[in-house]
């Protein structure tokens, strides 16, 4: 049963993260999350930037926790990782900390509350399209390119076809007229001793 559930949960994962990209981020770092809202029927695009102090990773379920200072008050929200509508989800500094679950943020204000910063360099996504999406692609992109070199050699292919036919036709004819002029010939040479005797036999007659 709880195969048949991470098999399930997989394949709604892939289809959720199949058209953008989810990078892999930690708690004390500060994140930009890009939403799609529906007002009516117009759709736009609003950004909530603040601090990860949390993260539940729970397979379709995972969550994450953002905290940020607006006009000196504390404002947390709570993302849904697979959520459909997150356009984006950008990092945009990285911290060094500790904890899995920075809490105590809110009891602290000023220069207590901020995160040394640290570069851990380029890391790989945390869901990216996965090898055999990448390799059906390549092997798609193989196959129609192959389609349109076979499509663009078969048109190339018949008008030359249709030029030897003429070539050999045109090469044919002289051939063809020098065979009746022969035979034509022959027939003058066997005809004139056949008219020689009769005229030979006329003579005689008289």
């Amino acid at each position: 049963m709880n195969n048949l559930l991470e098999k399930f949960e997989k394949k709604q994962i892939e289809n959720l993260i199949s058209k953008k990209r989810i990078p892999a981020f930690r708690p004390g770092d500060t994140i930009k999350v890009t939403l799609k809202i529906t007002e009516g029927d117009k759709s736009r695009l609003q950004s909530f930037e603040g601090m990860c102090i949390a993260r539940k990773n729970n397979s379709v379920n995972s969550k994450f926790t953002l905290r940020k200072i607006s006009h000196g008050e504390g404002v947390e929200r709570v993302f849904p990782l697979f959520s459909a509508n997150i356009d984006k989800i950008e990092i945009i500094r990285k911290g060094n900390v500790k904890r899995a679950k920075l809490y105590y943020l809110r009891d602290r204000t000023g220069k207590s509350a901020r995160i040394a910063d640290r570069d851990r360099g380029d890391e790989v996504d945390q869901y990216a399209m996965t090898e055999e999406e990448v390799i059906s692609e390549d092997s798609s992109k193989e196959t129609s390119i192959e389609a349109t070199q076979t499509e663009s050699i078969e048109q190339s292919a018949e008008p030359k076809a249709e030029e030897e036919q003429i070539k050999k036709e045109a090469s044919e004819k002289p051939v063809n007229e020098e065979k009746k002029e022969d035979a034509q010939k022959e027939s003058v040479k066997s005809e004139a001793p056949a008219v020689k005797a009769e005229k030979k036999t006329d003579e005689q007659s008289k």
